[in-house]
């Protein structure tokens, strides 16, 4: 079964509201059509001026007639809408010396009022960088909503839809950090390891196998860049102990990653591991890892990678390649959906 397969029926049993900050870009227009047509959300908010929301419309080609999409244009939005999402803006940042004057003015970015209106509650999850680049939506998100207790880091995962099953029988895997974290240390590691496991969960359920990757398996090589993700493994296990997710969440480390998806080869380089060769979450040491690997998967094994999805936010908002399709965005639409469904 396809990932989208699985995961639409499931968003459309939610009843959730989206905001798709990004109307000016027809891509944006062309998904919400589609994600209302499907019943991903119950109502999709699109952020656009009139000016905006007419052009885009007529390069996508689409009509909202008879679809639950508010096209809604917050440089004038109505007043009591905006004091009340400036009011959050100036509560979460006055400490840092922000005024009034400079929270109304930050709300008329596009991303920061969507943001906003995720943190008031009037939608269940936000989903742009069409138009905007990572850095920026990271901003909005960190500013406006900040993480999800208990975690300190955010962070960014694809997921993996196979074309050809692992070798354990997985269609999904889930890599990370492909997409936020240049160098995480050990401890970062944890909490990306944490999210990631929950990330994969809240879409396909059953155990998460968790796969600490390096290019040493079990004390095979020696160096710096292996003690990190060994202490990265263990400060996990630790974790886990602590929180009590034991049941369905598995970690092993460091392992290569023939180790980590391959029986065969695991009954060799790590027998008795618990992890080893059924792994379906993917931990990579560096974001250069992560993010050459979901290429490579992605372009040379024919997968469909989702994401950036982003991991640790009080509240689901996912990042998009700004080289995505309609498509595209109907999809990280309905993994966002799913996400708010597990909160």
């Amino acid at each position: 079964m396809a990932l989208m397969d699985l995961l639409v029926p499931k968003a459309r049993s939610g009843g959730l509201s989206l905001v798709l900050p990004e109307g000016m870009d027809p891509r944006v227009m062309a998904a919400a059509a589609k994600i209302a047509q499907q019943g991903i959300a119950a109502k999709v908010v699109v952020l656009a001026t009139p000016e905006e929301a007419k052009a885009a419309l007529a390069q996508a080609n689409v009509s909202f007639l008879g679809l639950n999409i508010e096209v809604l244009d917050w440089l004038n939005a109505p007043a009591e809408l905006t004091d009340r999402l400036v009011g959050i803006f100036y509560e979460r940042r006055k400490a840092k010396g922000v005024t009034m004057e400079q929270a109304r003015e930050a709300v008329r970015n596009r991303l920061n009022f969507g943001n906003l209106m995720l943190n008031a509650g009037l939608v269940g999850g936000l989903v742009a960088g069409s138009v905007a680049s990572t850095p920026d939506m990271l901003r909005a998100s960190f500013t406006c909503l900040g993480t999800a207790p208990g975690v300190k880091l955010a962070s960014g995962c694809f997921v993996m839809d196979l074309k050809t099953p692992s070798p354990a029988g997985d269609t999904v895997l889930l890599y990370a950090d492909s997409g936020v974290n240049i160098n995480p240390s050990a401890e970062q590691l944890v909490d990306i390891a944490m999210a990631s496991a929950r990330t994969r969960r809240a879409l396909v359920g059953g155990t998460q196998y968790v796969a600490f990757l390096s290019f040493s398996t079990k004390g095979s090589a020696k160096d710096p860049l292996v003690d990190k993700v060994v202490q990265a493994t263990e400060l996990t296990r630790r974790r886990v102990a602590e929180v009590g997710c034991g049941d369905w969440m598995k970690v092993d480390g460091e392992l290569q990653v023939d180790a980590a998806l391959v029986a065969k080869v695991a009954a060799s380089k790590a027998p008795g591991s618990e992890v080893a060769g059924k792994a379906n979450v993917l931990i990579f040491p560096d974001l250069q890892a992560g993010n050459i690997c979901y290429k490579i998967t992605e372009r040379l094994a024919g997968a469909t990678a989702y994401g950036p999805i982003l991991q640790g936010t009080a509240k689901p908002v996912n990042d998009l390649s700004r080289g995505c399709t309609a498509d595209d965005i109907v999809g990280v639409a309905a993994i966002t959906v799913c996400q708010a469904l597990a909160q």
